[in-house]
């Protein structure tokens, strides 16, 4: 069993996420929970970048994917573009 498989989001789901997700979204991809999340995010302390919008604290999905070790689709071809 993987640390996906136990963080409660699958592979295909995790992909299928928009640009930028909300906290709670962000904390069940890696199995934190609410209160635990939410501490980080206010102490800037969450393992991948949040951003601050008014009251709502968002994610960005790339760098959740990253943390996870999971490569985007098509990721491998633009690493090689650029090298």
């Amino acid at each position: 069993m993987t640390s996906i498989a136990l963080a409660g989001m699958g592979r295909a789901e995790l992909l299928a996420l928009p640009a930028a997700i909300d906290l709670d979204t962000a904390n069940r991809a890696i199995g934190l929970g609410r209160s635990k999340g939410y501490e980080l995010a206010r102490r800037d302390a969450y393992p991948c970048r949040v951003l601050r919008l008014g009251k709502k604290y968002r994610v960005i999905t790339a760098d959740l994917l990253r943390l996870l070790g999971i490569e985007e689709p098509g990721a491998e071809g633009l690493a090689a573009d650029a090298a």
